[in-house]
């Protein structure tokens, strides 16, 4: 069983800065991708930002420039930097991993973690 355990949320001040990690166990052999989705109060969870095993990222268009992803592989870890928060960015903010192979399975499978909340406000 892969579980994903995400920390690092918080209120924080428009403008201010906060890191989010994820962090994914179990017997787990590869993940092609990681990500991070929020999910605003009475909105859909929506795209935030992804990363490969290789490096490769995507990002919402909301968030370049401000936030950026980055991963750890030996740890099966990935993180969210986010810079210059606006109010807007309050959500919920979970973390995705696609593609995840285990010793058990030769099936990749997708997996979502609790969610951490992200408060942007003064």
């Amino acid at each position: 069983q892969v579980q994903l355990v995400e920390s690092g949320g918080g209120l924080v001040q428009p403008g201010g800065s906060l890191r989010l990690s994820c962090a994914a166990s179990g017997s787990i052999r590869s993940i092609y991708v990681m990500g991070w989705y929020p999910q605003a109060p009475g909105k859909q969870r929506e795209l935030g930002a992804t990363i490969t095993g290789g490096g490769s990222t995507n990002y919402a268009d909301s968030v370049k420039g401000r936030f950026t992803i980055s991963r750890d592989n030996a740890k099966n870890t990935v993180y969210l930097q986010m810079i210059s928060l606006k109010p807007e960015d309050t959500a919920v903010y979970y973390c995705n991993a696609d593609g995840v192979l285990t010793i058990a399975t030769l099936i990749p499978k997708a997996y979502w973690g609790q969610g951490t909340q992200v408060t942007v406000s003064s």
